[in-house]
């Protein structure tokens, strides 16, 4: 009796004492198995979800790229209601939504002298359309005025300055000579139309179209006045400046290097005038520096060799980067004249230093229903103005003995 007895004490001989703990594992066991079964299912799930939302936001991006349609924006919201009402008045002349809207938002939508301001996403087309033509915009610097007329400020680093002594007395230097310099802004304006029947169907985009042709319209004039403008009702361009050969040069001038052949280059080192051009500049332009010509010039130009047979044009390498000569970009400007006798075909310069550009911000429209039935006339206005603000940063190659 006294060994079964001691066995049972002991748990030798119940199996119920190991039967519990089995059971607790295998039930730990099921329930891991069965989490790892639920995540597994929910992952499918949040991946088949991700999927159908990169999918649904790829359609959208590919429907805005076909439209043309601008990146959404948190200024869509307070844009929309100066765009829907711009909208009514091109399409119709209901120019209530508009009046409402200055008498809301004080924005001065309207015009004392006639007119509505286009609305900010038509205007910003206008204006990236502009300023990616080929014309000095791209170049110069660029501000925005509120006035008739925008003054620079130029400081002609002529300061005097004198060596000296802890003992020795001082004498007084010059101050630097600050020239101002006051740009007037001019009208500038455009006169596109459609038929009312085009502005009645509501699937025609009238703010692209508008902004298309205003944009071509502006950057055309503006590009040829920056080059060739006499400063009369329009900006003053580069080559209507006051000029003088280098070595005669002044402020108030622009600086002029010369080939040495009337109407051509030197047939025997026609790179020696480029390479005059080039160094005539002061170092602290030459770092920003750009060649300007049109595509005639250019033709001729990139054919040039040096001494050891290497071409001084080279192309871009990426996609949209300028092509370069002798290091530095050149911009394509077809208003530029084409080599002839006397003519400065080449221009080389700083020209965010040496010209700049003062405009209104402000684009207004004027719907005329009556001057040219049965099409309606847009009449765009902008004012705009440009001049050179340093003479010492900007020289001409001109073509000439």
């Amino acid at each position: 009796m006294t060994n079964p007895e001691t066995k049972a004490r002991a748990g030798a001989d119940m199996p119920g004492a190991q039967a519990a703990p089995l059971s607790a594992a295998a039930e730990v066991k099921t329930a891991l198995a069965g989490l790892m079964q639920d995540l597994t299912v929910f992952q499918a799930e949040m991946k088949q979800q991700l999927q159908a939302t990169d999918e649904r936001v790829t359609m959208l991006d590919r429907k805005t790229a076909f439209a043309r349609r601008p990146a959404l924006s948190a200024a869509v919201e307070a844009e929309a209601p100066h765009q829907k009402a711009f909208d009514a008045y091109v399409r119709s002349g209901d120019e209530s939504a508009l009046r409402g809207l200055e008498m809301e938002s004080k924005s001065l939508a309207v015009n004392s002298d006639g007119g509505y301001l286009v609305d900010p996403k038509t205007s910003d087309m206008i204006r990236s359309t502009m300023a990616s033509a080929a014309s000095i915009r791209a170049i110069a610097t660029v501000v925005n005025v509120e006035a008739s007329s925008y003054d620079v400020l130029i400081d002609q680093n002529n300061a005097d300055y004198s060596w000296t002594t802890e003992a020795a007395s001082l004498t007084e230097t010059s101050a630097p000579q600050i020239e101002r310099i006051s740009i007037p802004l001019h009208e500038l304006s455009a006169l596109p139309k459609a038929s009312q029947r085009l502005l009645d169907d509501s699937a025609f985009d009238i703010e692209a179209w508008l902004a298309g042709r205003i944009a071509d319209r502006f950057a055309r004039a503006e590009a040829a006045a920056f080059i060739s403008g006499d400063g009369v009702d329009k900006p003053k361009g580069i080559l209507a400046q006051a000029k003088a050969v280098e070595s005669n040069w002044s402020w108030g001038r622009l600086g002029l290097v010369v080939t040495g052949v009337d109407g051509d280059f030197d047939s025997a080192s026609p790179a020696d005038a480029i390479i005059e051009l080039v160094y005539s500049l002061g170092a602290e332009y030459r770092a920003n520096a750009t060649f300007v010509m049109n595509s005639k010039t250019a033709g001729a130009v990139r054919k040039m060799k040096d001494a050891d047979g290497r071409f001084l044009w080279s192309d871009g390498l990426a996609a949209g980067e300028p092509a370069r000569l002798m290091g530095y970009p050149v911009l394509i400007a077809e208003d530029m004249p084409d080599i002839a006798n006397n003519a400065d075909a080449i221009a080389f310069g700083d020209f965010a230093a040496g010209y700049t550009i003062a405009e209104r911000p402000d684009l207004r429209i004027l719907r005329d229903p009556f001057s040219a039935k049965p099409h309606v006339l847009f009449y765009a206005t902008k004012r705009v103005g440009g001049d050179v603000s340093d003479f010492a940063a900007i020289k001409l190659l001109r073509f000439s003995a």
